[in-house]
């Protein structure tokens, strides 16, 4: 059994490698090549981009466009396969990752034709964004944020009371044993037991939601999988995306999820007759954030740049909400405009975000959560060289039987083929140069 899930794995990821490969003779800096999560943009969105850059460069553009659905299988491709992408929406903590091993370039901001669309990010987003800069590198230069959300409970009304959900105990509670669905994320499942563990010092003000998720002290990671392993007899399943649809059915009533898959659920729910809400817990949750970076060995750094800028464009912005359920880290007052509901019945601080005169906003509160809810969440880090053995807390929680060690040669194995398909390229590349030398020595020779 494990031999056969070892070779599917590969084998799947041989199939993502490959379906991604480039290979074409026009000039590198007539092609745009972006990696993005799945279902991450909206429609029309790209081809609107080719028309700008066509006004302002006066180039013709080509997108390559290539989806992912794990950040480390993403950054496998750039670290370990040199992979020529020219711009990527990475995780915050891959972000770090990223600035750590120096691989990206910073993002220019110069446009001669062009607005700087980017100054529109909200200035609390690119604070946070900060809080990833390494020696020598500012984060905000390298990263410009794309949505950003929380971590909270999606819930079923008619089944679980307004009043538990409020609390991260709910996933602890037997009553809801076989109708709670967990997110299959190590990084939220460590976050969510380590703050719950320690409700009463949150409470007291002892630690702080930042300090905790982030401290992976042997202690610390202790207190995770004892509570991990308390909740799993409750859980009836651990999702990557089906959750969504399993709570607009009414087939589980707990989810521990993401503001955005919550709000696209609620919408989905309402329209069957089911009743959905979403909370970010009282003790605390995550807040993350993805942006946009240029990888070390882009082919195509000035559209990049150009693509980045063009996505922080109010219009593009709102589309791309629209089509993703998240939030865009853009603050024009366009946006806040275009985002305002007076048919809400609560009112919003949201004045971290887009600044003085936004501290009552009608504007829902899934997407854009009030001042009170972000001061209790924070971000999480990258793990570092802890992250081996909090995957392998994950893996045991689980039962996963291929085990983070497996989980690490898959890793290398996809690196290993990405260099192998890089090293083909060159081959071909030779051969192609060395037949154009055969066919002009012949016409000589004619």
């Amino acid at each position: 059994m494990l031999m056969n899930k070892l070779l599917i794995t590969l084998c799947l990821a041989a199939s993502f490698m490959l379906s991604g490969c480039y290979n074409s003779g026009e000039p590198r800096e007539k092609v745009l090549k972006i990696y993005n999560w799945a279902d991450y943009i909206g429609d029309g969105v790209l081809e609107d981009f080719q028309a700008y850059y066509k006004e302002q460069t006066g180039e013709d553009i080509r997108i390559v466009y290539q989806t992912f659905d794990i950040n480390e299988i993403m950054l496998t491709k750039i670290e370990k396969g040199h992979e020529d992408f020219d711009v990527v929406c990475p995780s915050e903590y891959i972000i770090e990752r990223m600035l750590k091993k120096d691989l990206l370039l910073p993002i220019d901001t110069v446009f001669p034709h062009s607005p700087d669309y980017m100054n529109d990010v909200s200035p609390y987003i690119r604070e946070q964004i900060d809080k990833l800069s390494q020696p020598g590198r500012v984060a905000s230069h390298y990263a410009v944020c794309y949505m950003w959300g929380t971590a909270g409970i999606l819930y079923n009304k008619a089944f679980v009371p307004d009043a538990d959900a409020e609390s991260w105990s709910c996933l602890w509670d037997r009553k809801y044993a076989g109708k709670i669905l967990m997110k299959d994320s190590y990084r939220d499942a460590y976050g969510t037991a380590i703050i719950y563990a320690h409700a009463r010092d949150l409470a007291g003000g002892k630690v702080t939601v930042e300090d905790l998720m982030n401290d992976y002290s042997p202690r610390a990671m202790e207190i995770a999988e004892k509570y991990l392993k308390a909740m799993k007899p409750n859980i009836a399943g651990w999702e990557a995306d089906f959750g969504k649809e399993m709570m607009t059915k009414n087939k589980a009533w707990l989810n521990m999820t993401w503001s955005g898959d919550a709000k696209w659920a609620i919408e989905e729910a309402d329209a069957v007759g089911v009743d959905l809400d979403y909370v970010v817990p009282r003790e605390g949750s995550n807040i993350w954030y993805d942006g946009w970076v240029i990888p070390k060995y882009a082919g195509n750094p000035e559209a990049a740049s150009y693509f980045i800028n063009f996505m922080c464009r109010p219009d593009i912005a709102l589309r791309n909400m629209e089509a993703s359920g998240y939030v865009s880290a853009v603050a024009s007052p366009e946006i806040m405009e275009a985002k305002t509901d007076t048919t809400l019945t609560y009112y919003s601080d949201l004045s971290y975000f887009f600044g003085p005169g936004a501290d009552s906003l009608q504007i829902d509160k899934i997407q854009y959560p009030d001042r009170k809810v972000v001061e209790r969440c924070a971000m999480i880090r990258d793990f570092g060289d802890k992250t081996k053995d909090v995957l392998e807390i994950w893996s045991r929680i689980k039962g996963d039987n291929l085990g983070v060690g497996i989980t690490i040669l898959i890793f290398v194995v996809v690196g290993l083929m990405s260099g192998w398909m890089i090293y083909k390229r060159i081959q071909r590349y030779k051969h192609k140069k060395m037949q154009r030398r055969r066919s002009r020595r012949r016409k000589k020779q004619r």
